[in-house]
């Protein structure tokens, strides 16, 4: 009887052990069916999302081909706005070199008639071509004769200078 009793105890024990083994089994499938259908989830947002990423990516070489595009259609803008540059750093230096000539040009007639007064205070006799530069000089330099012509023959000889200039 006893050899009875402990089978029956073993029995028992065994029912009561397959008893908890089953439901920590069905809690594991419980939890394994939820991750199951958790990285299905993951993988179907992953899947969309990948979708939009190469939709983007996709959009994001067409905005570059067309900014290329564009910068191409300016490098040559970008090349006349250099050049323009170029020229007026050019024009910049060539209207100061007329300036320093202008200023050269006054300061030599200013001296002219210096030398003009001086000689006739000296009463040295002046010759004829002499005394037509220094008439000439106080006609364009001085302002007490006719200013407009004065002006006028300033203006042909800025200009000529120029001309010299950039025939250079």
């Amino acid at each position: 009887m006893i050899i009875e009793l402990s089978v029956a105890l073993v029995a028992v024990a065994f029912a009561i052990l397959v008893f908890f083994l089953i439901k920590t089994l069905k809690s594991a499938k419980d939890s394994l069916d939820k991750v199951s259908q958790t990285l299905q989830e993951v993988q179907k947002t992953i899947d969309e999302l990948t979708y939009e990423v190469k939709t983007t990516v996709r959009h994001a070489n067409d905005i570059t081909l067309d900014v290329q595009g564009k910068i191409q259609k300016i490098d040559p803008i970008m090349d006349s706005v250099k050049n323009l540059g170029d020229v007026m750093s050019e024009l910049t230096l060539s209207v100061k070199q007329v300036s320093v000539t202008a200023i050269e040009k006054l300061r030599k007639s200013r001296e002219l008639k210096e030398k003009a007064k001086s000689a006739s205070t000296e009463s040295t006799p002046v010759t004829p071509a002499e005394e037509r530069t220094v008439k000439t000089y106080d006609t364009v330099y001085t302002k007490n004769d006719s200013g407009k012509i004065g002006t006028l023959l300033k203006a042909v000889d800025v200009g000529a200078a120029v001309w010299q200039k950039f025939r250079r």
